[in-house]
């Protein structure tokens, strides 16, 4: 039989890695990473490596299904379900307005821009403003704390021009997140190689924190005391850069006085690190000429994300760790536009208190967007304004919400919930429609996600100016029923004759991207091709080129060198280190007790990744299933001789909310006192869930009402306190 070999980029998460798969026919029979990439060089993980046998699997949906009033669901053709939608949809905003629809864009929706866009088009042309995403149950400080702060118009170094680098509670090496860049363990070594230095503060012992230079494994929901305690050491010892904090910040002695409280001997109270390695630690990042931060979902989850990304984003702003006058950027941009490159802020903006409220919790809009942890609330409570339609792009709210028991309620009680998924997840085993999509190898699709993500932290995003196109290199099954996931809303529209007025991806910044905007012609549905030449309306490279120069792998692309520019001499800007409600918060911090009373809850349960396996998505391929096919309950020994546990036990593990049965497995990775899992995995509240096959829903533990933040409304979602206790008589245990 034939060997072909096809070259494409995978869609797996953000990371986007060249890949190569070898074809025997019709059927992919190998996929490996392209070594002659001039960025990735070679790199994928399993998850890339398993991408073309999602395509395969004998539970992908090859036609969208309607639920029956007995809860089954049966295949109905594309066409039927997209007209039964828009009439249910216009039916719902004729009697309840337009705010009854909402959208939840998941991080997979991420993964495709062109269904966010058009998703979000539509419903702006509804006239509903109900969208949702999956950054305020995640890392919602990424987007609140530079917004208190101010935002770096010239932006932080790349990996290859930091002398230092600080990661708390991320894991980069697995996640792909983080700003170690793409292939991150190379990039790491390589910078190593040259003199770079890692600090790692995780209470957990990471692939990152085996390659740190300091390692702080602090305790869980411990991170505010930690960075608070760092600034203080680089202040008292003056280390601070005294040049830039006068020259371009206000408030410093406020930051000073917040963080009086928090002395070495209170860090270490609180946190379990030494006074020694705090030291050692706010010395070594001090000392570099240019530097990052990074905080992972660990610090966003476990309550005050706000404020421990603003005193991460503080702790770079007094050594000076950001892009100065001259300074090479080091991707001016490809897909994606660039912001103006200046040294200087505008100042802090509204992180929240502007735009709609919800009309739940005293919550509203942020700068992280809408909170959805309180949207099954907003579904649930009766009156005007109550949301009855959900659609669900890319994400699978019953396993990746929090407070498992009240969202499984809410989607429960809507009147219209549609999921665009290839496979009946939870969520859709609760849908009315779930409509079949075509997946990623079987469309067209350039490398704009990982650009997209070039504000979220410290060295995100390309460090040069890097692109690829990936041309379509599976059919669509034979006598499948799928459509792309953007048809859908876009079909809606032309069934409820709406027009569409559709934001490129090309511009973060929607504001700038309004003059690029495109209002097609409503009475067809666009090509592949033209679908995305709106999505890259305006970009510095332009479809054509992209196509032309980059279809077979990527290219570095040859673009006009960019310096960052002196800020204007009358520029009024300053980055801020003493917001009020971040010094406030501080305080209350500062007056906590170093041992909380726990109460029955001897254990906190922190959040982790799976480095086989995606959370809440893709559980049944065989080989990402090889070591495990659930999500574990990781805990130290001396945790497992005092429970008398030991790996493979059952073990029950309850919060205040809820209970859950884990499955132990037994390292020294971790603190005692800590019990690590992934969430996204279980099954829905009632169902039949094997700890050892679907795994427990962290989600369960979770209450939404309690210990939730006030403005993003993320509840505690990890360094949840929990008591474990072993079940008897399971006696499945390995030794």
């Amino acid at each position: 039989m034939t060997k072909t070999i096809k070259s494409t980029i995978c869609r797996a998460c953000h990371a986007q890695c060249p890949l190569l798969v070898e074809f025997e026919g019709a059927m992919p029979s190998k996929v490996y990473g392209d070594k002659d990439d001039p960025l990735y060089f070679g790199y994928t993980c399993i998850k890339g490596r398993e991408f073309p046998a999602m395509h395969l699997a004998p539970e992908r949906l090859l036609a969208s299904q309607k639920r029956r009033p007995d809860g089954a669901h049966d295949a109905i053709a594309s066409d039927l379900a997209i007209s039964e939608i828009a009439d249910r949809v216009s039916h719902i905003v004729a009697q309840h307005g337009p705010r009854s629809v909402a959208m939840y864009i998941g991080t997979n929706g991420a993964c495709d821009v062109r269904t966010a866009q058009v998703g979000m088009a539509w419903m702006a042309a509804l006239g509903s403003r109900m969208i949702f995403t999956s950054i305020t149950i995640d890392q919602p400080g990424k987007m609140t704390a530079p917004a208190l702060h101010g935002t770096w118009l010239a932006g932080a170094p790349t990996l290859a021009h930091a002398d230092v680098w600080m990661l708390i509670g991320t894991n980069p090496i697995i996640s792909m997140n983080g700003g170690l860049q793409v292939n991150p363990a190379r990039a790491l070594k390589k910078a190593k190689e040259r003199g770079f230095k890692l600090i790692v503060a995780d209470p957990r012992r990471t692939e990152c924190a085996r390659e740190a230079d300091v390692y702080l494994q602090c305790k869980p929901g411990q991170d505010v005391p930690l960075l608070a305690g760092l600034i203080r050491v680089i202040i008292e010892e003056e280390l601070y850069d005294k040049a830039f904090v006068a020259r371009e910040t206000a408030n410093f002695q406020r930051l000073i006085e917040a963080v009086a409280p928090y002395t070495a001997e209170f860090v270490a109270a609180h946190t379990g690190i030494s006074s020694a390695d705090l030291e050692s630690a706010a010395r070594l990042y001090a000392s570099g000429r240019r530097g990052g931060v990074n905080l992972g979902t660990g610090p966003n989850m476990a309550g005050r994300a706000n404020l421990v990304e603003y005193l991460g984003k503080s702790l770079m702003t007094i050594c000076g760790h950001w892009l100065q006058e001259g300074d090479e950027i080091g991707n001016p941009g490809v897909l994606i536009n660039r912001g103006p490159a200046i040294a200087g802020t505008p100042g802090p903006v509204p992180a929240w208190g502007f735009g709609m409220p919800l009309r739940v919790k005293d919550l509203g809009e942020t700068a992280a967007g809408l909170p959805t942890a309180a949207l099954p609330d907003e579904i649930l409570t009766e009156g005007e304004g109550k949301i009855r339609a959900l659609f669900v792009l890319g994400g699978n709210p019953m396993l990746a919400w929090p407070d498992q028991i009240k969202t499984h309620a809410a989607m429960k009680a809507l009147d219209l919930l549609v999921c665009i998924d290839p496979v009946m997840t939870a969520t859709g085993e609760l849908s009315h429609y779930v409509i079949a999509p075509t997946l990623p190898l079987e469309t067209g699709q350039p490398t704009i996600v990982q650009e997209m993500v070039q504000g979220a932290g410290s060295g995100w995003g390309y460090p040069v100016p890097y692109g690829r196109w990936a041309d379509p290199i599976m059919p669509v099954p034979a006598g499948a029923d799928l459509i792309d996931d953007w048809h859908l809303f876009y079909r809606i529209a032309q069934a409820q004759k709406l027009q569409l007025n559709i934001l490129p991806a090309s511009y973060l910044n929607p504001m700038l991207g309004r003059d690029y905007a495109v209002s097609p012609d409503m009475s067809r549905v666009p090509s592949d091709d033209e679908i995305w030449r709106i999505m890259l309306n305006g970009s510095p490279v332009s479809l054509s080129e992209l196509r032309a120069k980059a279809s077979d792998r990527g290219v570095i692309f040859d673009r006009p060198i960019m310096r960052v520019e002196a800020r204007p001499e009358d520029w009024t800007g300053r980055l801020e280190l003493g917001d009020l409600t971040m010094m406030a918060e501080l305080a209350l911090v500062a007056a906590e007790p170093a041992e909380p009373s726990p109460g029955d809850f001897a254990f906190r349960l922190v959040s982790r990744r799976l480095n086989d396996m995606h959370n809440s998505s893709w559980h049944f391929s065989p080989k990402q299933r090889r070591r495990w096919g659930y999500n574990p309950a990781f805990i130290h020994p001396d945790d497992a001789m005092r429970l008398s546990v030991k790996t493979g036990d059952l073990v029950e593990i309850r919060s205040r909310r809820a209970a859950i049965t884990g499955v132990i497995e037994v390292t020294n990775d971790l603190r005692p006192g800590v019990v690590s899992m992934a969430h996204g995995f279980g099954k829905n509240p009632g169902e039949h869930e094997d700890p050892r096959s679907n795994g427990a829903s962290t989600g369960r533990l979770i209450s939404a009402d309690v210990d939730y933040d006030p403005y993003t409304g993320i509840p505690r979602m990890s360094a949840i306190p929990v008591n474990i206790r072993r079940i008897e008589g399971d006696g499945a245990g390995k030794g």
